[in-house]
């Protein structure tokens, strides 16, 4: 799996309008590969990235159903609700990072280098400090709580800024974004809702979204 980045100049236009000519001037990746364990809903997702040279910018938009969410903080169990997530690498071997969101704007992200599962999370990872992640923007189209679940369809969308800067106290600077490229995976949950389900955009070879030898190529354009 492959997609380009492109590189925007509208930046202050970016609202959590889909339709926006300034995300329109995005490529839009389809979420579609669902893991069987889930149930039979499959919310229809799509994504689009952009960059401006100091910041990663993000839209999802999702077609959904069965639509709840009950967590608000910082690092809180925000993939048992209706969620996207993006996992991004932006080194090859120097770890990745899984920026999670609630469909109501809650997130969590970790700097993950060896995801193999223990009691305490994986086997060596850290927490982004809530103060490093500040200058994260994260805004949702549906309020901060939803519950009881909406079980009629709706359309939910879900923007995010990342300055660069995040990834560099883990992984050094990043240089030119201009022809590079990273790896990384976008994903769409729900675990605690009344249909759980899991799918990717590139697709992972068993229930587990931490596999980074399944993530797809980002190039910069």
């Amino acid at each position: 799996m492959i997609y380009t980045i492109r590189k925007t100049a509208t930046a202050a236009a970016l609202d959590l309008n889909w339709d926006n000519p300034a995300w329109r001037a995005a490529e839009t990746l389809s979420v579609t590969h669902f893991r069987p364990e889930g149930s039979d809903h499959r919310p229809q997702t799509s994504a689009r990235l952009l960059h401006d040279g100091q910041r990663l910018h993000g839209l999802f938009q999702v077609h959904d159903r069965f639509v709840r969410c009950v967590r608000t903080g910082y690092g809180s169990e925000v993939w048992k609700d209706s969620c996207v997530e993006f996992f991004v690498e932006p080194k090859l071997g120097q770890g990745y990072f899984n920026f999670e969101f609630n469909c109501g704007g809650a997130f969590l992200c970790n700097h993950i280098v060896d995801p193999t599962r223990t009691a305490a999370g994986f086997k060596q990872f850290t927490r982004l400090p809530e103060s490093l992640t500040r200058p994260i923007q994260v805004h949702a189209s549906l309020p901060r709580i939803v519950d009881p679940e909406i079980t009629e369809p709706l359309t939910w969308q879900l923007r995010f800024h990342i300055p660069l800067a995040v990834f560099e106290p883990f992984i050094g600077p990043l240089g030119p974004l201009a022809g590079a490229t990273w790896r990384g995976n976008f994903f769409k949950c729900a675990d605690a809702t009344s249909q759980p389900h899991w799918a990717a955009w590139s697709p992972v070879s068993e229930l587990n979204f931490h596999l980074p030898r399944c993530f797809g190529e980002l190039r910069f354009e």
